[in-house]
């Protein structure tokens, strides 16, 4: 299975002067390898199978599947190469940029202004839920990406060890040096490879549904929804997918729309939303987190993933709002059309035109 990713930043940062530095360190990543006791770490979890570890031991990254340009001020990124490979690269690669360009942006930021905004939003917290059954209330680390820095990273994470309501990372390095949880979801290119993968393309995002429930029967069990919208995704969600996936990630349009959409379907196919998780992870903050809990808590199951916002929330510092996504399989185009447009990406607009048929979704004149 051969891809192809693209780097894209939504904002307007010209960061093309950063990639004489970045292509640096895309090439000092091929001397990173699996260490011994991270291999029995990963051996130990449930989801992961012995070949896979195994290869995984053998595996190094090629800067050559790498291209890395400055195209008129703007950073052009484009990676391909065997799936199993090109997906290595996407969250290190990620960090890496953000780090690169904070260490030249904001070389005055540091650990403890990272620390103390920290301190001071958790006061907020704390104000905010006086009075509040906090017991179902789970934070987990989603800042890997767009961290400041590893250092601030990890010490954010100490910190908010100490909170009963923190509840894991998805950095599997910081959760096995610190003891924590290792957690993770779907990513949006499981579904879009799918659309090429999948001979018929009306029914490949049930084709990747059933597909990650075959090789994770009972583990990792979050459904992302937002690949060709939500409405797509629930007329794709029956009751037997709807019953054996744990719950649902959000990951762009109105939170509080998704989650009610989600529970009337659960409700609708006689499910108790009870009994699934609805996890939201798209723009977090901790004030935004408390008003979700506060309005869905008592009808359903909530996890919170929170990224930029405690990772690289340092005064005079701005977050880049950066991502790595497929845009081709095989050789053939693959699309994200997800409930925020900003967010939809596809190169192609005859195939974005064929996905939006195929899904029954109306037709809009601009995709970028």
């Amino acid at each position: 299975m051969h891809v192809a990713a693209e780097f894209r930043c939504r904002g307007d940062d010209l960061l093309g002067i950063y990639a004489d530095a970045i292509r640096e360190q895309v090439q000092a990543m091929q001397h990173l390898r699996l260490q011994d006791d991270e291999y029995q770490w990963l051996s130990a979890l449930p989801f992961f199978k012995a070949d896979y570890l195994n290869w995984l031991r053998e595996f190094r990254f090629n800067p050559e599947q790498v291209t890395v340009s400055n195209d008129n001020g703007k950073l052009d990124i484009r990676l391909s190469g065997p799936w199993r490979e090109v997906i290595l690269w996407e969250v290190p690669l990620l960090a890496v940029i953000s780090e690169m360009v904070h260490r030249y942006r904001s070389p005055q930021a540091d650990v403890a202004q990272a620390l103390d905004t920290l301190e001071s939003k958790l006061v907020d917290f704390s104000a905010l839920t006086a009075g509040l059954d906090m017991s179902r209330f789970h934070l987990m680390d989603f800042g890997t990406r767009r961290r400041f820095s590893r250092e601030v990273q990890e010490t954010i994470v100490k910190r908010l060890q100490q909170e009963s309501w923190f509840v894991g990372t998805s950095n599997y390095d910081l959760a096995r040096r610190l003891s924590l949880t290792p957690m993770g979801t779907q990513a949006h290119e499981w579904f879009q490879a799918h659309q090429q993968i999948s001979p018929d393309l009306a029914n490949s995002q049930r084709a990747a549904l059933a597909a990650w429930l075959e090789e994770y029967p009972d583990q990792l069990g979050i459904a992302l929804t937002d690949c060709i919208t939500m409405d797509a995704f629930l007329r794709d969600f029956g009751v037997e997918f709807a019953s054996r996936y744990q719950g649902l990630r959000h990951d762009s349009g109105d939170p509080v729309e998704w989650g009610e959409k989600a529970i009337a379907h659960y409700e609708k196919l006689g499910i108790d939303p009870q009994s699934k998780t609805l996890v939201f992870s798209d723009n977090l903050d901790l004030r935004k987190a408390v008003e979700l809990y506060r309005h869905f808590s008592s009808r359903v199951q909530l996890s919170f993933g929170i990224g930029t916002r405690l990772t690289c929330d340092i005064p005079q510092v701005k977050p880049l709002n950066i991502v790595i996504k497929l845009v081709e399989c095989n050789g053939k185009p693959v699309a994200k059309l997800s409930d925020s447009p900003g967010k939809t990406i596809c190169h192609d607009k005859a195939f974005v035109r064929a996905l939006r048929k195929a899904f029954d979704l109306p037709h809009i004149k601009k995709a970028s």
